[in-house]
């Protein structure tokens, strides 16, 4: 019969294991709860590889392609958004300052964060006819299909059997 290595005054008589083992799960636990509220100030933007990245939404029609993402709380200023050949980038940082100041308390609140995304664009765009707007927090970039990615497109009827 194999006997543990750990001492039984470090046990959790409660889940039958050891302190470790529960400090663990607990630690967990939180972690969870931290990503899950949708109330932290950076709640619109998610987590890609440690980086913080905007949600987007990308739609495409027959001559454009239009992406819009989710960037509370961010200045217009902060804001800025790339095109390398085919990889759209949007970065930026968010900064929020609050500060109350009572008879006898300071409250000074920070909130600092940077992200970037950047995603493959499906065709080739014209890249003289990209417009980016900004408003209520929510970022839309309009990127017009190039007459060769237009002439590409081929439909294709579907037929019942």
């Amino acid at each position: 019969m194999a006997h543990s290595l750990i001492p039984k005054f470090w046990s959790d008589n409660k889940s039958g294991g050891d302190v470790f083992s529960s400090l663990h799960r607990e630690i967990d636990r939180v972690f969870d709860q931290f990503h899950s509220n949708e109330n932290w100030p950076l709640s619109a933007l998610t987590s890609d590889n440690g980086k913080l990245a905007p949600r987007v939404n990308i739609s495409e029609t027959e001559k454009e392609i239009e992406v819009t993402a989710e960037l509370p709380g961010v200045d217009e200023k902060e804001i800025d958004v790339s095109l390398t050949d085919d990889l759209l980038t949007i970065k930026g940082e968010k900064k929020s300052e609050t500060e109350k100041t009572e008879k006898d308390f300071r409250v000074f609140e920070c909130t600092y964060g940077s992200f970037e995304r950047t995603m493959r664009l499906p065709c080739e765009v014209n890249n003289d006819k990209i417009d980016a707007k900004f408003k209520n927090g929510v970022l839309t970039i309009t990127l017009p299909k190039s007459h060769s990615a237009k002439a590409k497109t081929k439909k294709i009827k579907v037929a019942s059997k």
